[in-house]
């Protein structure tokens, strides 16, 4: 095996798209069959949003680095991340179902929330990490565009139940901060993670 330019630990299509887009072609580091990988995002008691996306994006650049070791891939930089939305201090994670995904667009109907990613990469001993924070505003949902978006099934495996890229896109009356973020991949901190760890990108 030939040594990547570097590794991505995620199953996410728009990360590695994401990474594609800034020049970088990564080769995917995802969990093995016997590993929980859905637990690192458990949320604890008392968690904070914020703090819990760095709590989770480290825990998954540990989990993918001991999986490079254990496959014994050739060493090269390896990257992580993780995306929640936050309504308050309500963190509004992956929709276990058809109903909990409603609630979710419900509740985030009409109002202001935040979705923050992290970012973290590892590059031999050293661990380099950033946060990107972004505010999103919905138009008002009727319940039959709810509905419909459930039953279109973008929103599962998805923070918050929903994709920006979406057609939900339609109804964002407003967006501060990373679009890319938003998206699961803050491509600002990212580059800039990235080039600090020695990895070649389209643009120097």
């Amino acid at each position: 095996m030939e040594t990547p330019p570097l590794y991505l630990a995620s199953q996410s299509p728009r990360r590695l798209q994401l990474l594609q887009q800034i020049g970088v072609q990564p080769v995917l580091l995802v969990a093995d069959d016997d590993e929980d990988a859905e637990s690192l995002e458990a949320v604890r008691r008392g968690d904070e949003p914020e703090a819990y996306v760095r709590r989770v994006t480290r825990a998954k650049l540990a989990a993918a680095c001991a999986r490079l070791a254990r496959r014994g891939w050739p060493e090269a930089p390896v990257l992580a991340a993780d995306t929640t939305v936050a309504l308050g201090r309500r963190i509004l994670g992956k929709p276990t179902d058809a109903d909990d995904a409603r609630r979710m667009l419900a509740a985030l109907s009409g109002r202001t929330h935040r979705v923050i990613s992290g970012v973290a990469v590892a590059a031999g001993v050293r661990r380099l990490s950033a946060l990107s924070v972004s505010h999103v505003r919905f138009a008002r949902l009727s319940p039959s565009t709810i509905d419909d978006y459930v039953a279109s099934g973008e929103p599962f495996g998805k923070a918050g139940a929903y994709a920006i890229q979406s057609a939900l896109a339609g109804w964002v009356s407003h967006l501060e901060g990373s679009y890319s973020g938003v998206m699961g991949l803050p491509l600002h901190e990212t580059a800039t993670l990235l080039r600090r760890a020695g990895v070649r990108l389209a643009l120097r």
